[in-house]
């Protein structure tokens, strides 16, 4: 499969007229780069027990949606308000409490789909429209689950060709701190957003004008700083006073130990620590500044627990162009017998459309074919 150019990959308004802006039209070699990928994963996750479903594009809106503030809305014949999906956790969410409320639990599945954002994310490479493939394990919540997600997450990225590095969070850890250290309020959130940032220059300010004591203030930058390998965990078990701190960092080494390789922690991180509530990760690959996937622990309405991760696919063709097989060769049938001997020599054929050969020879120089076939023989194309 050719690898996908980067002016094929990003269109802009001024050279996809007609379109709006965060939208993209797909070409065909793009189309089926993105559409392999995709078949690979769900062939990876369905080994690994997870069974595919569908949700709808539309769904009911609602203020308690995570995604409530970014998403596209219109109003149906009834009056009633609706959005286009801006995220896949919440809708399976509702499938698997509605559709499998009794379980068995674990329950593994697999989704991929199309997603809309009314408002541009950087994160998200300026798109309002993308592709997301994923899965979500609901009903348990323990060590053994997180560690199975972060397995899966490596080895899907690995059956595309993608090598990453697993980058593992726990946003509570930093709330935690924040209160045994007596923050609330006002002053526990602006610092939640300061530490997210790794900016010192902040943390000093807002410690400042909350008149925090200095050694307070040193374990917030020690906060900014908890990043890197296992050493990082020794230096959060020091710095974790209060029980749910201690936990954290004990969960944490429990995961590790059950995933056995090699991972990054990331402990400072603290954004949408209201959201998660235990164990997040990314994957970065070479060249890309952004994650490929990402995920974590949750808790959906009811108090069911889940965790899960999606994998960006137009992030993922871009670090997985270099790693995917080339499309077979493409050839012009003169007649379907040649058609069908081209195809089970796992060739792709086109069907010729008339016969007039200097047609043909025409279209197969603009469409770069160098052989055509009729009946079981082949031909040059004829100049």
């Amino acid at each position: 499969m050719r690898p996908v150019s980067a002016s094929a990959r990003v269109l802009s308004r001024s050279t996809a007229p007609g379109i709006p802006e965060g939208t993209r039209d797909v070409l065909p070699p793009e189309w089926a780069q993105r559409e392999a990928l995709r078949a690979r994963l769900a062939a990876t996750f369905s080994a690994w027990g997870y069974r595919g479903i569908e949700v709808p594009a539309l769904e009911y809106a609602s203020p308690a949606h995570p995604q409530d503030a970014l998403a596209f809305k219109l109003i149906d014949s009834g009056g009633q308000v609706l959005a286009l999906r801006s995220e896949f956790t919440t809708a399976v969410g509702r499938l698997a409490r509605t559709r499998f409320p009794a379980g068995p639990f674990p329950l593994r599945l697999q989704y991929a789909g199309r997603l809309w954002l009314r408002a541009l994310t950087s994160e998200l490479g300026r798109l309002r429209e993308f592709n997301q493939s994923g899965v979500e394990l609901i009903g348990v919540e323990s060590a053994h689950a997180d560690a199975e997600l972060l397995h899966l997450a490596d080895a899907a990225l690995r059956d595309v060709g993608v090598h990453a590095q697993l980058e593992v969070g726990y946003p509570g850890f930093v709330d935690a701190v924040l209160e045994d250290a007596g923050l609330h309020g006002r002053a526990r959130e602006e610092l939640h957003h300061a530490i997210d940032r790794k900016s010192g220059a902040d943390v000093d300010v807002l410690a400042r004008r909350d008149g925090l004591s200095g050694d307070v203030t040193r374990t917030l930058h020690e906060l900014t700083e908890l990043y890197g390998g296992p050493e990082v965990l020794d230096a959060a078990a020091h710095m974790a006073q209060g029980t749910r701190a201690r936990a954290a960092v004990a969960h944490l080494r429990d995961v590790a130990a059950q995933v056995g390789g090699p991972l990054l922690f990331d402990l400072g991180v603290s954004r949408r620590y209201d959201y998660y509530t235990g164990v997040t990760f990314r994957a970065y690959s070479s060249g890309l500044n952004q994650p490929v996937l990402g995920g974590g622990r949750y808790a959906l309405e009811g108090g069911l627990p889940g965790a899960g991760f999606a994998i960006g696919l137009e992030r993922l063709a871009r670090a997985a162009a270099s790693a995917l097989p080339p499309e077979p060769e493409v050839v012009l049938a003169l007649d379907l017998a040649g058609a069908q001997a081209a195809r089970d020599a796992g060739l792709h054929a086109e069907l010729a459309w008339t016969d007039d050969r200097a047609a043909l020879s025409a279209y197969s120089r603009e469409r770069g074919i160098t052989r055509w076939i009729a009946g079981n023989g082949w031909l040059e194309v004829q100049p």
